[in-house]
């Protein structure tokens, strides 16, 4: 009787009596890690870090069947630090960019807070609205315009009711009640 019915798979009593039930086992810190993983510890979105992937060549986690990614631990720390820059710091990708290739593709712990221009196109950039540099005059805020109008899409009129398609979705109707009759007659 070593299946326990069927809680063999927890990792220890205390999580029977907490009432964790499954939990994942720790790994090693120097332990690939799965974009699912990477995603849920820096609390980014697994597509955000997809597509940092094509920003930030230094990030090249290992590709296996089927294009499943995993992490080095140098690749969650450059992703960590990252994240930093852009979300905490308020740098842009381009300056992030800028940051890694200044650093012969490291990014160095004592980087200087952004310019308040790159802070200004970096927040720009979070909310999807693109300046032009030209525009980006030092004390000059410029909103964005507010978004048009939503269209209301035509609706095509229905075509005259045909006798033969009234009298299929009728059949139709009845057939799916008898349906959900039986299904209701059935365990589970």
């Amino acid at each position: 009787m070593s299946d326990q019915g069927g809680l063999g798979d927890l990792d220890s009593a205390d999580d029977l009596d907490s009432g964790v039930g499954r939990s994942r086992p720790k790994k090693a810190p120097n332990a690939f890690r799965t974009i699912s993983e990477v995603a849920e510890e820096l609390h980014i979105p697994q597509h955000v870090l997809r597509f940092w992937e094509t920003r930030f060549p230094q990030v090249k986690p290992l590709k296996r069947g089927g294009g499943r990614r995993y992490y080095r631990p140098d690749d969650i720390l450059l992703l960590r630090r990252v994240a930093d820059l852009l979300y905490i710091q308020g740098y842009t990708i381009k300056g992030v960019q800028r940051l890694l290739r200044e650093g012969g593709g490291r990014l160095s712990d004592d980087i200087p807070p952004p310019s308040d221009a790159e802070r200004a196109e970096a927040e720009a950039e979070r909310s999807g609205v693109a300046r032009a540099p030209e525009l980006m005059i030092p004390g000059l805020d410029l909103e964005p315009e507010p978004p048009a109008e939503p269209r209301v899409p035509r609706v095509a009129p229905r075509p005259k009711a045909d006798p033969d398609v009234d009298q299929l979705r009728t059949l139709l109707a009845e057939v799916l009640e008898e349906l959900e009759s039986l299904r209701a007659l059935l365990p589970g």
